[in-house]
């Protein structure tokens, strides 16, 4: 189905692919993007379970736009385990305008697709999605 404030439709791979990270944790983080034509979100890269958040980090394009999940694993102050799923609006500033505003544009009908997103960060830089910045919003 496409989304009304932009056209742009998601990819059922998406959804399935997204349930694994949350249901099974296969994988550490899922990156999307839009396809060649500009009509549809589709999955772009995944990562194993083994994959760190640096891994993550560096497969985001430093000129291009991409939507990406990331299970991010901690150990509280009262030593519990826990487990939040952030959800990443990845816009460089470099990005093609055009591009920029379709992703924006497309964000909240795609993210409400991912049922289970526990934390949203938005990002022009890598410095604004640090390992600092994301401990800090997962408390």
């Amino acid at each position: 189905m496409a989304n009304s404030a932009s056209g742009i439709a998601v990819h059922d791979e998406c959804k399935l692919t997204f349930l694994e990270l949350k249901a099974r944790r296969n994988h550490r983080y899922v990156i999307f993007k839009l396809d060649d034509a500009l009509d549809k979100v589709v999955v772009d890269k995944i990562g194993g379970q083994g994959e760190s958040y640096e891994d993550f980090c560096k497969c985001l394009p430093d000129d291009d736009c991409r939507y990406a999940v990331f299970d991010y694993d901690f150990t509280t102050d009262e030593n519990c385990h826990k487990s939040k799923i952030f959800f990443f609006a990845w816009s460089p500033d470099v990005a093609k305008v055009r591009t920029k505003m379709l992703y924006a544009s497309s964000k909240d009908r795609f993210k409400r697709e991912l049922d289970g997103i526990q934390v949203e960060l938005q990002a022009t830089d890598p410095s604004e999605m640090s390992w600092d910045i994301l401990k800090a919003r997962a408390l």
